[in-house]
């Protein structure tokens, strides 16, 4: 069965892709949380292009009776954009969440689990809050031992850019540990920092308000599009050459937050400005925003290790390049199309 061409395809990417891939690319631009402890789960912003609605009628059209490809949190940043672009694929494919009714997936209730499994062979697994981030080993090396009795092959998990440098305590290093001793397939994505946290939670309520206060100083991060990551995330889960194997996801180049709000500034005609405030400033403004201390405390650890350049978020990596075959997203280009989708035009 051939491909649905979407009206996009013919100003996205070059013509040397396929017109799925070309189609995928810009089939879900930007939307935001409204929870502090759920970057992943998103509300709509500004204008949309058409995109098919994830319903659980439309879960169970898009799956078959076995080969079924689970996108957990599928509502979320690189979860939406996975699932477009297996649907585009004509992969069967089914996309969970907390919140989509029967293929509803809580990784912190155990009990959704098995009807989520169920006829999996394949799993794309983020942990989607900052809070159960804390106890990722644990999720990981449940989730993971039932999914391999459920019959799962192959699991390929979203990490993180510094677990490579982190030190043994950490859990997302702990994490990974888990998945590589499941005894399924496995591939990891590493990415850095998102660029699209700029304008789907995280810093959007910054840049809508002109000021980014964050604890980061002249440090730099070589932002990834959320576009590359689902890619690549599609090419592991559909792609045997991608087992056992880490990708480290990284932007083109590394820039600091002062430069990133300058971009933003131009893009939009608003001033943007970023202001660099003491890590002490910037816990007691999570704090007031009644976010819990454990999860501000690494919050703040995170944007710190940036400002020292001890988090690996300013490294480069070819590794886009390797499996997409073409260069990463830059964000000025992230910046001009987010722009232009009017994400930072309304509160």
């Amino acid at each position: 069965m051939r491909a649905r061409r979407s009206p996009l395809s013919r100003t996205t990417e070059s013509n040397s892709f396929p017109a799925r891939v070309r189609a995928a690319t810009h089939a879900f631009p930007p939307a935001r949380s409204r929870r502090w402890d759920d970057p992943e789960r998103l509300q709509p912003v500004g204008r949309r292009p058409h995109r098919p609605k994830i319903t659980a009628g439309s879960i169970h059209r898009m799956e078959s009776e076995s080969g079924v490809i689970l996108v957990v949190g599928g509502a979320g940043k690189t979860g939406r954009r996975i699932v477009w672009q297996l649907q585009m694929g004509d992969r069967p494919v089914r996309a969970t969440s907390s919140r989509l009714g029967e293929a509803r997936l809580d990784l912190a209730d155990k009990r959704t689990w098995a009807p989520a499994l169920s006829g999996v062979t394949s799993v794309y697994l983020m942990i989607p809050s900052s809070r159960m981030a804390l106890a990722s080993r644990k999720v990981v090396q449940e989730f993971s031992s039932q999914a391999a009795e459920a019959g799962v092959r192959r699991i390929v998990l979203l990490s993180g850019i510094g677990v490579g440098i982190a030190d043994d305590s950490y859990p997302l290093k702990k994490a990974e540990d888990e998945l590589r001793a499941s005894g399924v397939e496995w591939t990891i994505l590493r990415p850095t920092w998102f660029s699209q946290n700029f304008s789907e939670s995280y810093w959007r309520t910054d840049v809508l308000q002109g000021s980014l206060c964050l604890p980061t100083g002249d440090g730099k991060v070589s932002f990834i599009d959320a576009e590359d990551i689902a890619e690549v995330a599609v090419a592991a889960l559909t792609g045997d050459e991608h087992v056992g194997r880490i990708y480290e996801l990284t932007g083109p180049r590394a820039i600091s937050f002062a430069e990133a709000a300058d971009l933003i500034s131009k893009a939009t005609q608003r001033v943007v400005r970023h202001v660099d405030i003491s890590a002490q400033a910037y816990s007691e403004r999570l704090a007031a925003q009644g976010i819990p201390p454990e999860v501000a405390r690494m919050r703040t650890h995170l944007h710190v290790a940036i400002r020292e350049g001890r988090d690996g978020s300013a490294s480069l990596s070819h590794d886009v390049l390797r499996v997409l075959g073409r260069p990463p997203r830059s964000f000025e280009d992230y910046v001009t199309k987010a722009a232009l989708a009017g994400d930072w035009s309304c509160p």
